[in-house]
């Protein structure tokens, strides 16, 4: 659920569904979604809403993928696959960045 001008919408919907609700606090021109991301992750107790960082939906879909993979196999293994790419790239900039310095 994202939240931007309308940040409690996220808590609304935890309190009326039994499934899980990930929060998008989504960035304002008033504190730079900083109280958006307030609003999200303070829930009362009872009432559980995941969140993730500002403005970042594409983490909150990855998230998503996880709690589903932990039920479908051909979920875990896409976000296997995708986190294993993720490591591949990292490296290779590392790799990149220790040549042109020579910090080896």
């Amino acid at each position: 659920a994202g939240a931007g001008g309308a940040a409690h919408l996220p808590g609304m919907l935890a309190a009326s569904t039994p499934l899980p609700v990930i929060g998008v606090p989504v960035q304002t021109s008033t504190m730079s979604g900083v109280d958006s991301l307030l609003s999200i992750v303070q829930m009362p107790g009872g009432v559980p809403v995941g969140s993730v960082a500002i403005n970042a939906a594409d983490n909150a879909a990855l998230l998503a993928l996880q709690i589903l993979g932990t039920e479908d196999p051909s979920m875990q293994e896409q976000m296997v696959e995708y986190k294993t790419n993720l490591t591949e790239k990292v490296e290779a900039m590392d790799e990149r960045v220790h040549e042109q310095s020579s910090l080896d």
